[in-house]
C-alpha cells in the first residue's frame, strides 16, 4: 500500500561524529537498544520509524562524509564494522542505510563540488537517502529502463518504475538510477515528496521484512539539472563505488550470522537437552555439540577477518584508485562476501540443529536469522564472485565486475 507520510518527518540536526572510535562506540550503544525489540518488529512487520530516527540522528549516517566536507571520513574497515554491529542487533536496520552510503560514494567519485557541498551537508544534518536503483523485467540486473529526459525548462524528467528500493520508504531523498536519451546511466537525487513520486510498501520477502524494499514509481517527475550526476561510464577510470557497496553487504551478512550464533549459544546453554547417547547432564557439555560450535565460530571469525582485510585494501584503493588497486579491492571484497554468505547461512541453520526442536517454536522467531541471511545473500550470486577470484589468481584477469550495488 502507498505510504505518503512515512518519511515526512523533518529531521533535526544530527549529532556530529568526529572519529572512527566515536562511530564504533555510538554503534554499540544503538545496537543494544535496537536488539531489544528486533524479533517483535520482524514478527509484526512493524516499520522501524523511531529506530531509524535515532539511527540517523546519532550521526552514523554521515560518517563517510569526507573530512574536508565536515564529516569523520571513517575508514572502510570502520564502516563495515559499524554495519555488522547494527546488523547483529537487527538485520533489517543494518541493511536500510546501505544505499545511503552507496549514494554518498557515487557523490564522492562523480559529483561536482557544488553537489558534494549540498548533499554532504544534508547527510550530516540527518537526512536519509534511500534508493531506486534496481528494476524487475530487464534482461539483467544491470540494465535500466527508467528514462531521464531533458525538459524545456533546462531540467530533467523521470519516468519509470523501480523495485527492491530498500530505504526509500523512510527517506527524504531517493537517489534514482536512470538512462538518458544518449544511453548514459545517471543518478538523480529525487526529493521524496516530489510530485509524481509514489512509494508503495509492497515488499513481501520472507526475510529482511522491514527494510521497505518495495516499489517506487516515477510519473513525469521533475528534477533540477544540478541534482543529477553520472552513475556509470565504461570509459571512466576505475573507481571504488561497487566495492564500497559490496563490503557493506558482506558486513550485513556477517552481523546476521553473528546474531544467529549468539542466539544458538544462549539457547543451548539455557534450554536445550543433551542427546541421550552423549552421557552428559547438560547440552552444553555434549562433545559433538561443542565441536560444532567450534567449527561455526571459526567460520564466522574468519569471515570477520576477511571483511576487515577487505576494508583495509579498499581504503588503499580509495586513496589511490589505480586499476590494479581497485581490482585488488574488488577481489578482496568478493572473498569476504563469499565467506560471509556461507557463514551466515550456516549459522542460521546450525542454530536449529544444535538447539533442538524447541528452538523451532513460532513465538521464539529464531528462524528470522536464516530468513534474513537467505534473503539478503541472494543480492548477488556467490558463484560469480568465486569465479572472479579464481580468474584473478589463476589467470591474472582483473575483474570487470563482481556484483551489483
Amino acid at each position: 500500500m502507498p505510504h505518503e507520510n512515512v518519511s515526512s518527518l523533518t529531521p533535526r540536526r544530527a549529532a556530529l561524529i568526529e572519529s572512527d572510535a566515536q562511530a564504533l562506540e555510538t554503534a554499540h550503544a544503538l545496537a543494544a537498544d535496537f536488539a531489544r525489540e528486533s524479533s517483535q518488529r520482524d514478527r509484526e512487520r512493524r516499520l522501524p520509524l523511531p529506530e531509524l530516527e535515532r539511527y540517523s540522528q546519532s550521526g552514523l549516517w554521515g560518517i563517510t562524509v569526507p573530512r574536508e566536507h565536515g564529516g569523520a571520513g571513517v575508514s572502510r574497515v570502520t564502516l563495515a564494522e559499524v554495519t555488522a554491529i547494527i546488523s547483529r542487533a537487527d538485520g533489517s536496520l543494518g541493511q536500510i542505510p546501505q544505499n545511503h552510503y552507496y549514494a554518498l560514494e557515487v557523490l564522492r567519485v562523480n559529483g561536482n563540488a557544488d553537489q558534494q557541498r549540498r548533499f554532504y551537508a544534508r547527510a550530516l544534518a540527518g537526512e536519509r537517502f534511500g534508493n531506486a536503483l534496481a528494476e524487475i523485467g530487464t534482461r539483467t540486473a544491470a540494465e535500466r529502463r527508467t528514462r531521464l529526459t531533458a525538459d524545456a525548462q533546462g531540467g530533467w524528467r523521470i519516468n519509470g518504475s523501480k523495485f527492491y528500493c530498500t530505504g526509500a520508504l523512510y527517506a527524504q531523498w531517493i537517489p534514482t538510477a536512470t538512462v538518458d536519451d544518449a544511453g548514459i546511466q545517471r543518478l538523480a537525487f529525487v526529493r521524496r515528496d516530489s510530485p509524481g513520486v509514489e512509494i508503495i510498501d509492497d515488499w513481501s520477502g520472507f526475510g529482511q521484512r522491514v527494510t521497505g524494499s518495495g516499489t517506487v514509481v516515477f510519473k513525469d517527475v521533475a528534477v533540477p539539472q544540478e541534482d543529477v550526476l553520472l552513475l556509470a561510464d565504461p570509459s571512466a577510470p576505475a573507481n571504488t563505488i561497487k566495492p564500497l557497496a559490496q563490503i557493506i553487504h558482506a558486513a550485513i551478512d556477517l552481523g546476521i550470522g553473528q546474531a544467529a550464533l549468539a542466539d544458538a549459544v544462549d539457547f543451548v546453554r539455557e534450554r536445550s537437552r543433551p542427546w541421550i547417547d552423549a552421557g552428559v547432564e547438560r547440552a552444553r557439555d555434549d562433545p559433538l555439540t561443542i565441536s560444532e560450535f567450534g567449527r561455526l565460530s571459526v567460520r564466522l571469525e574468519a569471515a570477520r577477518a576477511l571483511v576487515a582485510r577487505a576494508g583495509r585494501i579498499l581504503d588503499t584503493a580509495t586513496a589511490e584508485p589505480s586499476p590494479e588497486r581497485v581490482a585488488a579491492a574488488a577481489i578482496a571484497v568478493a572473498q569476504a562476501r563469499a565467506l560471509t554468505t556461507e557463514a551466515s547461512l550456516a549459522a542460521g541453520t546450525k542454530l536449529f540443529e544444535l538447539a533442538g526442536t524447541q528452538s523451532t517454536l513460532d513465538h521464539l522467531n529464531l528462524d528470522r536469522h536464516w530468513r534474513n541471511a537467505r534473503t539478503h545473500t541472494l543480492h548477488d550470486p556467490v558463484r560469480w564472485k568465486l569465479h572472479a577470484v579464481g580468474n584473478y589468481y589463476l589467470n591474472d584477469v582483473l575483474p570487470a565486475r563482481v556484483g551489483t550495488t
